[in-house]
C-alpha cells in the first residue's frame, strides 16, 4: 500500500469485524451484579455466576425489550428482567414467565461466547462457532509475574481506528507529549515497517538522544540514552509497544538491554458505536516489581499523558463529523497505521463474505 493513498473516514456500512476477540471489561469490573455495555453496535449485560463464570447476554428482553441490566440477578444465577420478571438462565434462555405455565420457545436473547484471559473479559460478537479461545489477541505480560503494572478503561468519543492510528505513530509524542515522553528525537527519527497477514510492525530506535523527562526519571541515570518503540498492531483491535531506555553503548540496540529500563504499553480497542470506543490500557514494567507505589504513580502518570490524547482524538473526530467525505492524505509516518487499516479492511471484508480491491504496493 503506498503511503500518499488518500482514504476517507466516512462507511456505509459497519466499519467493524464481527468475528473477532473484543475486551468488553477488565475481570475486576465483573461482579455477581449487572455491567452493561455497548459493544459494535449492540447493547450487552454481563455477569458472573454464582461460581464464578462470566456470561454475557443481549441487554434487551425478549418480550418489551426493557435492558436486562435494569433488572437483577437471583441466588442461582438466574437473571430477572425489572419489568415483567421474565427469568433467563446463562444461556439466554427464559425459563420462567408470570403468570402461565407454558413458555413460548421463542423466549431467548442471544448469549454470547466470552473468555477471561490476560486479566481481561473478552466478547465474541459474531458467528459462536468461530469463537477460538486460541485467537484471543497475546498481552500476557499483564498478569506474568516477570512484569508489574496496571491500567484502565477509557470511553473516548471518537472512531476506534482513530486510536489505532494514534499508537501506530508515535511521532505525535514529540507534539502532545512533550513535557513527559515526547523530544525531538521521536519525530525525526529512521523507523522500519514489517507486516505479516495478522500484524504490522513499527520499529524506531533513537540513539544517543537526551531522555525525555519521564524516562530520565525511570532511568535514573544521567547522561544520554538509545531509546526503543517497537509497535505491534495486531488485528483487530490490539497494540503492544516495546519502549525503554539504556545508557548511550551498554549495548540495547544490539539487544543487551540489561543496563535499561524496559516497559510495555498495552494497548485494546473496542468499538462501541461508530463514534465512540472503549480503550483498554496497562503499563507494565520489568524493574522495581515489589514497589506498589511506584505502580500506582506510573498508572495515574501514563492516565494523564493519555488524557492528552482523548483530546486530541475528539477534537479529530469532531472535525471529521463537520467535514463529511473528506479525503485524508498520508505521510510516510503513516505506513504502520495505513497497514493496520488494510488488515482491518479485510476482516470486514471477510465477515460479508465478499472481499476488496487489492491497494497498490
Amino acid at each position: 500500500m503506498a503511503a500518499t493513498q488518500p482514504f476517507t473516514m466516512d462507511t456505509g456500512a459497519v466499519p467493524w469485524p464481527l468475528n473477532a476477540w473484543y475486551v468488553i471489561a477488565w475481570d475486576h469490573e465483573v461482579k455477581r451484579s449487572l455491567l452493561p455495555r455497548t459493544i459494535c453496535g449492540e447493547r450487552v449485560v454481563i455477569y458472573r455466576q454464582p461460581e464464578g463464570r462470566v456470561v454475557a447476554l443481549q441487554d434487551a428482553c425478549w418480550h418489551r425489550l426493557l435492558p436486562l441490566s435494569k433488572g437483577h440477578l437471583q441466588d442461582d444465577g438466574s437473571l430477572v428482567c425489572g419489568y415483567h420478571g421474565l427469568v433467563y438462565d446463562a444461556r439466554g434462555r427464559c425459563n420462567h414467565m408470570p403468570s402461565q405455565d407454558t413458555i413460548n420457545p421463542s423466549a431467548c436473547v442471544r448469549s454470547y461466547p466470552v473468555v477471561e484471559q490476560h486479566r481481561f473479559v473478552w466478547i465474541w460478537m459474531g458467528d459462536p462457532a468461530l469463537a477460538d479461545p486460541a485467537c484471543v489477541p497475546d498481552l500476557h505480560w499483564n498478569h506474568d509475574p516477570a512484569w508489574a503494572g496496571d491500567g484502565e478503561l477509557i470511553h473516548v468519543n471518537c472512531d476506534y481506528r482513530l486510536v489505532i492510528d494514534n499508537l501506530m505513530d508515535l511521532t505525535h509524542e514529540t507534539f502532545v507529549h512533550g513535557s513527559s515522553i515526547g523530544n525531538r528525537a521521536v519525530a525525526e527519527a529512521p523507523f522500519d515497517v514489517t507486516h505479516g497477514e495478522r500484524f504490522a510492525t513499527v520499529t524506531r530506535w533513537m540513539r544517543d538522544i537526551e531522555a525525555p523527562p519521564f524516562w530520565a526519571g525511570q532511568l535514573g541515570k544521567s547522561g544520554k540514552v538509545d531509546r526503543w518503540q517497537i509497535i505491534r498492531f495486531e488485528a483487530p483491535c490490539t497494540v503492544t509497544i516495546d519502549v525503554g531506555v539504556a545508557p548511550t553503548g551498554t549495548g540495547a540496540p544490539e539487544g543487551d538491554r540489561s543496563q535499561g529500563v524496559n516497559g510495555f504499553v498495552l494497548n485494546t480497542i473496542t468499538p462501541a458505536t461508530a463514534n465512540t470506543c472503549h480503550y483498554f490500557w496497562a503499563f507494565v514494567r520489568n524493574y522495581r516489581l515489589d514497589e506498589q507505589s511506584l505502580t500506582t504513580e506510573l498508572r495515574q502518570g501514563v492516565s494523564g499523558i493519555f488524557r492528552e490524547d482523548e483530546i486530541i482524538l475528539e477534537a479529530q473526530q469532531k472535525a471529521i463529523e463537520a467535514n463529511p467525505g473528506k479525503l485524508f492524505y498520508n505521510l510516510n509516518i503513516d505506513a504502520g497505521s495505513m497497514w493496520a487499516r488494510r488488515k482491518l479492511d479485510r476482516m470486514i471484508a471477510a465477515d460479508r463474505g465478499g472481499s476488496i480491491a487489492e491497494a497498490a504496493e
